[in-house]
């Protein structure tokens, strides 16, 4: 059986999602939802979003107070750890604009008593964060109270700095098995996505591709504009070169790989060789390469908001004003830079953004699920974002001391 699982394990996922993703279809065409099988393959769905409404509250705890606890300090890294933090801002941002002019629904199932009323004012959404922010941190945990449990996580991460280092390691390395955990929800996530997709087709028909498809549209053409605008906008800005050069290699080298590996991490050899192609300096890159692939997440902040923002509008019909709008932009950049190194990581927080706006967690967990059905191409355009924006910002970084130094960026000398 062993041998079975590692294999299964060891298999595409991407494969995997699109062969159940069609079984879904075809038996959502087939089987009546009245039937004797039909709320079998259903229950799929139904256990797949609940081991994530399980395993999510305590992942975000854990793996943000563990990032916080280990953090080490970044040196001469503070212009590079500043634009990572703008990018993904910016990102945000973007995609709260391009929500609002591409409004998106998504087929949901509202349970009975679930009312969603859109929030009045910045006002009303500071005080429901400011009150969720004190709540009990075992209630917070218990009731997926994403604001408190981000607060309670970073106050103990911070706290935990000055712990011994055995401590910090074992907080770690509970990180790391819940890491290891979510990774075996997510390979059995084909199963999930069989059973949610059977049961949208067989209540709403094939019309429910039409509405992923519009989704994936806004998510993709989002992240190709932060790539092709809004991070040479940075790069012009701060180093006063011309960004193309630089963002278009990174592109080439970097995005592309990370497009079929989806990890940010798996990508850091990569990003490594084309900064030293880029005659950058090792003692820099060195270190910003694998932050980033931590904390530089503009392409987990685009999913983030689109989603939440997606969630909001079709429980509602509405949009949150443009303050709140600007909040979720904040609380999603901080959300991304804690994202999880898995595939798919970034869908495990949309809740902790659907939160601000006082979403169900049933719903929220939902709009998660949907996420992973369209993982197939916004996990690997998110990866490719991300992947490549650690070598545009860090290059970005450098190129501006040498600017104040006199040297001059020969792109002419970069190793082909």
């Amino acid at each position: 059986m062993q041998k079975y699982w590692q294999k299964w394990m060891d298999s595409s996922l991407i494969l995997r999602i699109l062969i159940f993703l069609a079984i879904g279809a075809v038996l959502g065409l087939t089987i009546s939802p009245d039937g004797a099988v039909g709320p079998v393959v259903a229950l799929l769905g139904t256990i797949f979003v609940g081991a994530l409404k399980a395993v999510a509250p305590i992942l975000v705890f854990f793996l943000v107070m563990s990032a916080l606890a280990n953090a080490k300090s970044a040196g001469n890294m503070k212009t590079v750890v500043v634009l990572y933090l703008i990018s993904t801002f910016v990102a945000a941002l973007v995609a709260v604009l391009a929500s609002y002019a591409f409004p998106t629904s998504l087929t949901l199932v509202v349970a009975e008593g679930i009312e969603q009323t859109p929030a009045s004012g910045i006002g009303e959404v500071l005080t429901t964060l400011l009150t969720n922010m004190v709540a009990n941190p075992v209630a917070a945990i218990a009731n997926a109270n994403y604001i408190g449990i981000l607060t309670w996580s970073v106050l103990i991460g911070v706290a935990l700095r000055v712990a011994p280092a055995g401590t910090r390691e074992t907080i770690k390395s509970i990180a790391d098995a819940i890491i290891k955990v979510v990774l075996w929800v997510i390979n059995l996530a084909p199963f999930g996505i069989m059973g949610l997709v059977y049961a949208a087709v067989s209540t709403s028909g094939l019309e429910i591709f039409t509405e992923y498809g519009r989704l994936i549209v806004i998510l993709v053409a989002v992240m190709f504009f932060i790539a092709l605008v809004t991070n040479p906008i940075i790069v012009a800005v701060t180093a006063r070169i011309n960004p193309y050069p630089l963002v278009l290699r990174a592109l080439r080298d970097s995005a592309v790989t990370a497009f079929f590996t989806r990890s940010s991490a798996a990508n850091i050899p990569v990003n490594m060789e084309l900064c030293r192609k880029l005659k950058l300096d090792e003692n820099n890159y060195s270190v910003s390469i694998p932050l980033g692939a931590t904390i530089n997440m503009a392409g987990a902040a685009v999913t983030i908001t689109v989603m939440a923002m997606a969630a909001h509008y079709t429980m509602t019909g509405t949009f949150p004003d443009i303050p709140t709008a600007v909040l979720l932009s904040a609380l999603a950049a901080i959300g991304a830079a804690g994202a999880s190194g898995v595939p798919g990581g970034s869908l495990l927080l949309i809740p902790l953004a659907c939160s601000l706006f006082g979403i169900d967690n049933d719903i929220a967990m939902q709009v998660v699920a949907v996420g992973f059905i369209i993982g197939v191409v916004q996990d690997s355009c998110e990866t490719a974002l991300n992947s490549s924006s650690d070598v545009v910002l860090t290059a970005t970084a450098e190129y501006r001391e040498w600017k104040k130094e006199g040297r001059t960026v020969d792109f002419a000398a970069w190793e082909k």
